[in-house]
């Protein structure tokens, strides 16, 4: 398989990311071709980065989250390979060198990432039972979000990411997807990237990421199981956590900490919505 920086876009989705952005885009081959996705509509963000970088197009969109942001730079990309990745994540001086070089190997794949460098948190799943060795390359069930080479080959009517997500889960779903479709999602273990880990906003109200956060795992968490598995098995799988979240929600109140009361009421209202039907509409200020 012939992967190269002519046949690959790099697609970047930013949502108040400028402390991070740049250690990216820097860590990235020069020649790259490069798309982001400014979720906030910074314009000098957006040119700053134009001004320095070569082979990129920043695009200013508003917040859909990061699902819906994705598919706008996939469809916006020309070639045939599409690397997502979170602004806080890094290359390493031969991440790019080892992928291509090992892929070489490979007939054929529908996505594949290189390895988190903290091994202790692996950026993939296995759910058979399989014994990992130190092959350079193997067959996963699923990556997360922050790394994903997809082939937009496979892909043909242009599935990639489900836009009822908001912020959770949307990668699970396209390679539970991709796996239902018989197609081969890879680690590349001689490939390492990093990833700082929540770090991909400078928001500055914490809380408010916490409440938003907490609303939307809930949220998706029924969602995905529902889409999957049907509904009375998705609310079989949230009913612990909705009956723990009703519980906290009590405790807190009655002991006056708002903050921690507010965490439990987001995510009673977050389930709730999912349960009925509502969309994942709940959002922070920019």
């Amino acid at each position: 398989m012939d992967l190269n920086l002519k046949n690959i876009t790099f697609i970047i989705v930013c949502f108040r990311s400028e402390s991070v952005i740049y250690n990216c885009l820097n860590s990235l081959p020069k020649h790259s071709n490069k798309i982001i996705i400014e979720n906030s509509r910074d314009i000098n963000l957006k040119k700053d980065l134009e001004t320095k970088y070569d082979n990129i197009e920043v695009i200013l969109n508003d917040n859909l989250g990061m699902g819906a942001s994705n598919n706008i730079g996939i469809l916006r990309s020309k070639t045939q390979y599409v690397h997502i990745l979170n602004p806080d994540t890094i290359f390493k001086h031969d991440t790019f060198e080892n992928l291509v070089n090992t892929c070489k190997k490979l007939n054929d794949f529908a996505i594949l990432s290189p390895l988190h460098s903290k091994l202790d948190y692996p950026n993939f799943k296995i759910y058979k039972n399989v014994e990992l060795n130190n092959d350079e390359i193997t067959d996963v069930d699923s990556l997360d979000g922050f790394s994903m080479l997809i082939n937009k080959n496979k892909f043909k009517d242009n599935n990639f990411f489900d836009e009822n997500f908001f912020l959770y889960l949307e990668n699970d779903d396209l390679c539970l997807r991709t796996k239902k479709m018989h197609e081969k999602i890879y680690i590349i273990r001689n490939s390492l990237i990093d990833h700082l880990g929540s770090s991909s906003s400078n928001q500055p109200n914490e809380n408010k990421l916490e409440y938003l956060r907490n609303w939307h795992w809930m949220w998706s968490k029924f969602y995905f199981n529902k889409k999957h598995y049907g509904y009375l098995n998705s609310l079989s799988k949230i009913f612990a956590n909705f009956i723990s979240a009703n519980i906290k929600f009590l405790f807190y109140l009655l002991t006056f900490n708002s903050h921690k009361r507010k965490i439990y009421q987001m995510r009673i209202l977050g389930s709730f919505c999912s349960i009925i039907g509502i969309k994942s509409f709940f959002r922070i200020d920019n």
